[in-house]
C-alpha cells in the first residue's frame, strides 16, 4: 500500500490546523510563526478556516481556538488501523484537505487506469455528489467523504446490488463502535434512529459489458456544524449526537477494511450473500411506502429485497420489483 501525503490548496494551512487542532488557545503570535506571517496578518489567513466552515473563535487577549478541537485525518493512523486483509488490497492512499469531489477524482483515475485498489479522503469538498444530483454538504473536518475505485471483469450485471451490500458494510463498522440504531434505507442510505448518517454514491466507466470500474463513495456525518446544515433537505443526524468520540481514521479504517474486502469478494458472492443481513436493519420492512419515479407513483408495503437488490412492494396488484437509479423511498401514512 502507498500512502500519498496531503497535496491541496490549503497546504500553507496545515500548520495552524495542526496546532488549533487540540482545541486550546494559542496565540496570534505563535499562529503567525507556524503561518511564517506577521501577528497582525493572522487573523487574515484564519478566515480562510472559516470559509471552509471550519469555527474559528477568537478570545479576546488570549488568542483564537477552534472550539471543540479537531480530528483532523492521519494517513499514519488510518493505514496503521487497516485490517491485514485490507492492507493487502489497497494499492493506494490519498488524503486530502481540499477538493472539488473525491467520487469525481477517483473516478478520473479509473479512466485512465489507475484508479484500482485507490481510496481517496477529503477534510472538505467542495462539490460533493450525492443521488440524483443532489449536493453531499462536506464541511472541512465534518464527516467522512471517502471514495474507493475498483476494477471488474464481465459486466456491470456483476454490480446487482452492490450499493447495498456497501450499506451492510458500513453498517457492520459502525457495530464496531457501539454506534446504536443502525439501519438501512433502500436503496443507498444508512439511518440512525431514523434520520439519515451517511449516504452511499456509486458511479461507472468502461465497457458496462465487460471490463468496467466503479467508484463507491461515502459520506457520512460526524459533527456538522449547525450552520452548514442549515441547506440539507433532509431528517439528517451525525454521529455526535449518538456516539461522540469516535475517532475519524479508526472509523475509515474499519470502513475501508470491510469495503476493500467486499469488492474483493463480490463477483464470486454476489448480493445474495448479503441479502439477509441488509432485511434485518430494513429500516421500512412490513410498512406501507410509497415509492416514486418522476411522474409515477406506486403505495404498498415493503417486502424485503430479492437477491439482486430489488426492493419487493406489495401493491394492490400483487407483488412488485423495483430496481434503483432515480427511485426514490420515504414513508407513508399509515
Amino acid at each position: 500500500m502507498t500512502i500519498a501525503k496531503q497535496r491541496n490548496p490549503l497546504r500553507q494551512l496545515r500548520p495552524v490546523l495542526e496546532l488549533l487542532a487540540d482545541g486550546e488557545v494559542h496565540s496570534g503570535q505563535a499562529l503567525g510563526d507556524a503561518l511564517g506571517v506577521s501577528r497582525a496578518a493572522v487573523w487574515k489567513q484564519l478566515q480562510k478556516l472559516t470559509a471552509c466552515g471550519l469555527e474559528v473563535e477568537s478570545v479576546k487577549g488570549r488568542g483564537y481556538r477552534v472550539p471543540g478541537g479537531l480530528d483532523l485525518l492521519s494517513a499514519e493512523r488510518l493505514g496503521a488501523s487497516l485490517e491485514p486483509a485490507a492492507q493487502d488490497l489497497l494499492r493506494e492512499l490519498l488524503l486530502r484537505d481540499e477538493v472539488d469531489s473525491t467520487n469525481a477524482q477517483i473516478l478520473q483515475r479509473l479512466e485512465q487506469g489507475r484508479g484500482h485498489g485507490v481510496a481517496m479522503l477529503a477534510e472538505r469538498q467542495t462539490a460533493g455528489r450525492g443521488r440524483r444530483g443532489r449536493q453531499w454538504v462536506s464541511p472541512f473536518g465534518s464527516g467522512i467523504s471517502l471514495s474507493l475505485g475498483w476494477q471488474f471483469s464481465g459486466g456491470v450485471q456483476l454490480l446487482e446490488g452492490l450499493s447495498l451490500a456497501v450499506g451492510v458494510a458500513l453498517a457492520e463498522a459502525l457495530d464496531d463502535f457501539g454506534v446504536p440504531g443502525v439501519t438501512l434505507k433502500w436503496p443507498n442510505d444508512v439511518w440512525c434512529r431514523g434520520r439519515k448518517l451517511a449516504g452511499v454514491l456509486l458511479e461507472l466507466t468502461g465497457d458496462l459489458t465487460d471490463r468496467c470500474g466503479v467508484v463507491v463513495g461515502v459520506g457520512l456525518n460526524v459533527g456538522l456544524p449547525e450552520s452548514e446544515a442549515c441547506s440539507i433537505d433532509q431528517p439528517w443526524i451525525d454521529l455526535n449526537q449518538v456516539r461522540p468520540g469516535i475517532g475519524r481514521n479508526e472509523l475509515a479504517a474499519a470502513m475501508l477494511s470491510r469495503l476493500l474486502v467486499l469488492l474483493e469478494q463480490y463477483p464470486a458472492r454476489g448480493f445474495s450473500a448479503y441479502r439477509a443481513a441488509w432485511q434485518e436493519r430494513d429500516a421500512f420492512a412490513g410498512r406501507r411506502i410509497i415509492l416514486e419515479a418522476a411522474r409515477q407513483s406506486w403505495v404498498g408495503y415493503a417486502r424485503g429485497v430479492n437477491d439482486s437488490g430489488a426492493l419487493l412492494l406489495d401493491t394492490d396488484s400483487g407483488l412488485r420489483s423495483f430496481h434503483g437509479g432515480e427511485v426514490s423511498l420515504r414513508g407513508a401514512q399509515e
